[in-house]
């Protein structure tokens, strides 16, 4: 597990709801049990203060980390679409992304592809990306981010006249390595389910290891968000093998709750001069974000 991508974990799926600022000891501490160093949680801490992700504050000899708005833009983003149920509906427009950069700035063009790939877009062809899905506000901000308004454009439109929607999603995703990752997940997690249920019938659940499972579970479950777009239901197969996984990742997720919580209450410590709002019922059902 990379340090970087477990910290936006920690933020999302626990941080945030607890004023959104920790010590840095803590962290190091919610860190070591996925095998991370004090050296590589410090590292990795710098390296994110310096891309605009997090920002420090120091009080006495402690230092506490918080979410910058960009660092507030990747987390929020990525639970909302972890969390939030799929749309049912297509509204019937595709978002349409063009760009053109200079060779001069392909390491900010290799970011792009990268940036689009996370928010769902498809590459249709060169330097064209589309989607179904209602994201123009995060595009935007994107945009305005890296600094692309004299580089790209964004429009929408109802329909291709060369291609028909189905053309569309076979250019631009391959559905069948999607549906065989949802089948490796559900592989990887049926029969855990299954042995966490035995163990919570036999109270045997320790709040450690259900912190540790909880994390491990939305870590992995998160990888979806590089890869599947969460296209609206319009367009899958009614039994979507995506849909399965889901359900049982909710399951899983909501058995390891509540001991997981009380584990990283116990480590978390906040800044002495500020009372966290807490709020304890989002942090163990974060499907509550979702209004």
């Amino acid at each position: 597990m990379k340090p970087r991508g477990l910290m936006f974990t920690l933020f999302g799926e626990y941080i945030q709801h607890y004023g959104g600022e920790i010590w840095i000891g803590s962290l190091i501490r919610l860190m070591s049990h996925f095998g991370l160093s004090e050296s590589s949680c410090r590292g990795a801490t710098l390296r994110m203060v310096q891309q605009g992700f997090i920002q420090a504050r120091k009080i006495g000899n402690k230092s506490y980390y918080s979410l910058t708005e960009k660092g507030k833009r990747t987390v929020f983003d990525g639970v909302s679409r972890v969390y939030s149920a799929p749309n049912t509906k297509w509204d019937g427009k595709w978002r349409i992304f063009t760009y053109s950069i200079p060779e001069e700035m392909r390491e900010l063009r290799n970011q792009l592809r990268k940036d689009l790939s996370w928010l769902g877009f498809g590459a249709i062809s060169n330097g064209v990306w589309a989607t179904p899905n209602p994201i123009e506000k995060q595009v935007m901000e994107m945009v305005q981010e890296h600094h692309l308004n004299d580089y790209s454009i964004l429009f929408t439109s109802s329909s291709f006249v060369s291609h028909d929607d189905q053309d569309i999603i076979h250019k631009g995703w391959d559905l069948d390595q999607i549906e065989e990752k949802h089948a490796d997940f559900i592989a990887r997690y049926k029969n855990k389910f299954e042995q966490l249920k035995e163990d919570a019938w036999n109270s045997k659940l320790t709040d450690n290891q259900c912190f540790i499972d909880r994390t491990e579970l939305v870590h992995e479950y998160r990888k979806f968000l590089f890869f599947d777009p969460n296209f609206p239901a319009d367009f899958l197969p009614r039994d979507w093998i995506g849909f399965r996984a889901r359900e049982l990742f909710f399951n899983i997720h909501q058995l390891l709750a509540i001991p997981a919580i009380r584990y990283f209450e116990s480590v978390f410590e906040q800044a002495p001069d500020t009372k966290a709002a807490y709020n304890r019922d989002r942090a163990i059902n974060p499907f509550m974000n979702i209004v």
